[in-house]
């Protein structure tokens, strides 16, 4: 019954992994392993770990859509402060590619969070393809690589540096993401992430932002149990190799979603409620 799914090969009752689910998208910060040690009872924390881990490989939809209308792209660097270079020449942090679409005048709509190895033309326009709709409109700072890399775009940069405003007036969306994912590895990771562990962690967040409207915790819960049941199960060595990988994901084609056949009702026949006026 668990084959092909996150759950595969588990010894854990089900019951303890949907508890789980409903402990990692109930509070609006991340859930902790050893939070959720002590709330089911785990007899070890690795399990908890493994568990957290299993859940979020399950938060990113492999047929999602990509973004579309006006996107803002933009880099950020996660890590703690080191001596040294400012900026995109620090050494020891991790590239971070961010892309907000905009939705109306003020408001954001949804977000991509992707590691990078460089910001180099190849790189970027790879980032880009997976996670932007061809047609859409990019607007960016002035790095030189950004022109050359949105061939399938309409490429709308800012001029930050002549206008004399900060960089977040211009890209308010990315930066604006990039700040809260800060403050949300604040919360209970210090700040410190892993490199081959931060691919998990932004699927997690932006599973968390792209979902902030929600006005009941259950269309977090809901959509996380029925992503964990399409998505396979993976081991260690697996996911180790897919969060130290740079390289983004290919989107695949959209699939429009439909319910099972087994739930078709015929429609009955009732011809004494339709109206009899010529």
């Amino acid at each position: 019954m668990t084959a092909g799914t996150i759950f595969h090969g588990t010894r854990t009752p089900l019951t303890t992994w949907f508890s789980a689910a409903w402990f990692i998208t109930s509070p609006k910060d991340r859930a902790s392993a050893l939070g959720l040690q002590r709330v089911l009872g785990l007899g070890s924390y690795a399990t908890a770990w493994a568990m957290l881990h299993r859940l979020r490989t399950a938060m990113v939809r492999p047929a999602r859509s990509r973004l579309s209308g006006d996107v803002e792209v933009d880099g950020t660097f996660i890590g703690g402060p080191r001596p040294g270079t400012r900026g995109r020449g620090a050494t020891g942090k991790t590239i971070v590619m961010v892309a907000v679409e905009h939705v109306g005048t003020s408001s954001l709509g949804r977000c991509r969070m992707q590691v990078v190895a460089n910001t180099k033309i190849a790189t970027l326009a790879r980032v880009i393809r997976a996670n932007v709709e061809p047609g859409s409109v990019v607007l960016t700072d002035g790095h030189q690589s950004h022109p050359r890399s949105l061939t399938d775009c309409t490429h709308k940069p800012p001029n930050i540096s002549a206008s004399g405003r900060a960089a977040h007036v211009d890209l308010p969306g990315a930066h604006r993401a990039a700040s809260q994912l800060k403050r949300w590895m604040m919360s209970t990771c210090q700040g410190s992430v892993q490199p081959e562990r931060l691919r998990a962690y932004l699927d997690e967040f932006c599973f968390r932002l792209n979902r902030r409207t929600s006005a009941k915790r259950g269309m977090l819960f809901y959509p996380l149990l029925v992503q964990s049941l399409a998505t396979p199960g993976v081991t260690e060595a697996q996911r180790l190799a897919r969060t130290l990988s740079t390289t983004p994901p290919t989107t695949p084609p959209v699939v429009k979603h439909v319910h099972a056949g087994s739930l078709d009702i015929r429609v009955r026949t009732t011809p004494w409620r339709r109206s009899s006026v010529m």
